[in-house]
């Protein structure tokens, strides 16, 4: 078997998270996930408001699932990021009011992320790069031009 070269495992991480809305998939996760902390909060912290019964707890997983789905699965992720927007809305009368606004705002802050997340993008330019071309075009610009067949 050859030795192939090893990639380090952060260059790894970076590509394969460059490959998906990673941060999408993490923030729709993370809310799913505080909402469920806070169903176990105790017992003086805890509104009772609308159903508690299963929906307070399917609610959160489900974010939980869609946020680990655009994860593994980023083509389905215009469905995901609807389903999770809709479910993280839900938590509001479900789940302690979304668990307390964090989850809620987690949860449809990351699934539009995800929505947005376009994959065959070019990476953008950094700012400084963008500058450092816009000036040397205006120096080229700037610059005279002289033919060379004339002479003063």
């Amino acid at each position: 078997m050859p030795d192939r070269p090893r990639r380090e495992p952060r260059l790894a991480f970076r590509g394969w998270r460059a490959r998906r809305p990673f941060w999408g998939g993490l923030l729709l996760a993370l809310g799913g996930g505080e909402i469920l902390l806070t169903e176990k909060a105790s017992l003086k912290v805890v509104m009772h408001i609308g159903m508690q019964g299963l929906a307070g707890y399917l609610l959160p997983t489900l974010m939980v699932l869609l946020g680990l789905l655009v994860l593994v699965n980023p083509t389905q992720r215009l469905f995901y990021s609807v389903t999770g927007v809709l479910v993280s809305l839900g938590t509001w009368l479900t789940s302690n009011l979304g668990g307390f606004l964090l989850g809620l705002l987690l949860g449809v802050a990351g699934s539009c992320l995800t929505f947005g997340w376009l994959p065959d993008q070019e990476p953008r330019a950094g700012r400084r790069r963008r500058r450092g071309r816009a000036r040397a075009e205006r120096r080229a610009a700037r610059r005279p031009r002289v033919s060379p067949g004339i002479r003063s």
